[in-house]
Formats: structure tokens, sequence, C-alpha cells
């Protein structure tokens, strides 16, 4: 196969090896707990790289009666119903363990009146950013007023950068989802259940209302499509070919057996990558993936370690091209899972961009 040259964007390279004993203080993470959330991925990278710290369950700020959870959701513009008392309890936990950094993720319960104590105390505050704030699935005012007591946000999406910087956030990073190795690394299927699981192109990921052409597109060209993720099922035509939520071992395992994968952007989310970019590369698959300027980052140029596509008609072709040809897709999954995993892409790599910087710039 032949392919069109692209251009490259830079991203962060691998973080300065720590000094030991440089940083004595604790961590502390806000995020959610359990499965494949980041916050889990990010204590376990903390764990990992010996340093002190802990994760507070963000999802306790969102407990209580149910109606007193809608009241708050619906009337109160998505605010957690126990935002101020879960705030406060960051700040004591800060407090009693000399928390020196403060790492919360995504949209997090935290407020503003809390960043404020947190920073007279002498906490850096930092957030990785994971969802688009202005999404108006996601938009709440609550959240977009404590964002500029941030001292750095981290964004996986190039096009809030910009965003960020004009609502008052004083440092905005670009930095990629990573992968983690737990979920990413593990034995391969065995040839019977690679055979139960093949399938000429598998998807992983909600069904958003843009994605179902995409897939459609591939199921009416008559290629064996398998999909995980919600919804599916909503789709009387793709019923037939959803294999529901999945663990993270049944969807290391699928992508493994899959001889192509399918990486789909969220473009209610202004996504140009989704984690599920950077963890498909690290399990080491032949990526057709939607083109964007972050994808081409992150895989380099066409054909380098993975295929790019522009259009439905175009995905469609690509896909037939790569089923065709055994060898290339094998070179493929080796060349995307060798520049994902020695390129400084886990989180444990991620961990340490964010902390270094956190205590580098600090104020």
């Amino acid at each position: 196969m032949e392919y069109a040259a692209s251009p490259r964007v830079a991203l962060p390279g691998a973080p300065p090896r720590k000094v030991a004993g440089e940083r004595a203080k604790p961590t502390l993470i806000v995020g959610l707990a359990g499965g494949t959330h980041v916050g889990e991925s990010l204590l376990r990278s903390l764990q990992q790289q010996d340093e002190r710290g802990d994760l507070l369950a963000a999802d306790a700020a969102f407990q209580g009666p149910s109606w007193q959870r809608r009241f708050h959701w619906y009337l109160r513009g998505r605010r957690p119903a126990r935002l101020a008392p879960f705030s406060q309890h960051v700040v004591e936990a800060a407090r009693r363990s000399g928390t020196a950094v403060l790492l919360s993720t995504g949209i997090a319960p935290v407020s503003a009146e809390a960043l404020k104590a947190l920073r007279r105390e002498g906490v850096r505050l930092v957030n990785f950013s994971t969802d688009d704030p202005w999404n108006p699935r996601h938009r709440a005012g609550w959240f977009l007023k404590a964002l500029p007591h941030y001292d750095v946000v981290f964004t996986t999406r190039m096009a809030n950068v910009e965003d960020f910087r004009r609502h008052g956030v004083r440092d905005v990073q670009y930095l990629p989802f990573g992968y983690d190795p737990r979920h990413c690394v593990g034995p391969e299927p065995d040839e019977a259940e690679r055979e139960r699981l093949a399938c000429d192109v598998l998807f992983v990921g909600g069904a958003d209302r843009d994605r179902a052409p995409v897939v459609r597109a591939l199921v009416r060209a008559g290629l064996d499509v398998a999909l995980y993720g919600g919804y599916w099922e909503r789709h009387a035509d793709l019923r037939a070919v959803s294999r529901g939520i999945g663990t993270p071992d049944a969807v290391r395992r699928a992508t493994l057996a899959a001889r192509v994968v399918l990486v789909l952007v969220r473009r209610a989310n202004r996504d140009g990558h989704t984690m599920r970019s950077v963890e498909a590369g690290a399990i080491g698959a032949c990526l057709l993936v939607e083109d964007t300027v972050e994808h081409r980052a992150l895989y380099g140029p066409e054909g380098e370690a993975a295929v790019y596509f522009g259009s439905a008609y175009e995905m469609v072709q690509k896909a037939r091209a790569l089923l065709g040809a055994t060898a290339e897709r094998e070179r493929l999954a080796a060349a995307v899972r060798e520049r994902i995993r020695g390129g400084a892409h886990s989180y444990d790599d991620r961990l340490a961009v964010m902390l270094r910087h956190g205590i580098e710039h600090a104020r």
C-alpha cells in the first residue's frame, strides 16, 4: 500500500527523571475510582513511582437522595448535590496530609472557594481536563467559576487550549490521554480465542449520534463488524454486531483478534483523539483512524503506524485494502505498539509531566 505524506505536531516528550527525595510532600488526586477511570490510573502511577499520595473518589460529591441529586443537577446547572461538603473534605484532607499538589481530573467537584483556601495553604492546583467544559452536555457554571483558580490546566484537546486561556486560566498545556499498562498489556489470546473473537473491523466506544452512520457504512459494505460500548442496541440494524460493554481484558483480547481496529473521535466533545486512540495503539492493533491533527501527532505520517480516513467512503475503501494485506496489517500493529509503548505515553509518563510542571512552575 502507498500512503500520502502528512505534517508532524510535537507532543510532550518523556519527563526528566525525579531526583531522589526532591518531593517529600504528598499528592492528592480528586477523580473517579475503579475500572478504567483516569483517576484510578493516576493513583496506580503515583504508587508505581513510589510517591506519597491518595485518591479522593469524586463520586462522593454526587451522593444523596435522588430528589436532591435531580434538583441540583437540573435546576442548579449540573451541580453535584454534595459539592460544598465534598470540597471542604478535600481542603481538610490536604491540610492533614501536608499536600503539595492537588491534581483533579475532568470536571472535578472542587469549588472555587475550596481552591482559594488550598492556595492560601500553599498547595499547587492542577487540573487534567479530560472533557470539554464548554460541551453543552457538560457545561456547568460552578466549574467554570472554579477554573481560573487552577495554577495549570492540562487539556487532552487542542480545541480547548484557547478556551481555557480566554477564560482566565494562567497556564494551559496540551497533554494527550495515556494508557494504563494494567488494561493494555497482557497475554495474547490463543488460537481458539482469536478465532472466536475475530472480525474484520472492531470499534470500541459509545453509540454517539455521529458515529452510527460511520459504523453503518462498514456493515452495509458487507464487512464483519464487532462493537463494544453503550447504546448500540438502540440501533436495530447494528444490534446484531454489538458485543455489549466488555471488561478491559475482554476489549484488549478482542482488539488483538480483530483484523482492523477503527478509532473515531467524539465530535460533540471537539475531540482530536480519545482514550481509545492511545489504548488501542498500546495494545497493538492495525489502526484505521479518523484524520485529525492530534491523531497525526500521535501516530506520525500516513502509513507509518496508522492509516487515516476523512470520509465514510474513504474509510470503507481503506478497510478493504487493509483486509487484503495481511503483512501490512501486522507491520502497522507492531509499529504502533512500539510507538506508543516506547514513546512515553503511559499514565506514569503523564503523571510525571504534570507533577514536574507543577513543581517547577510554582508561584
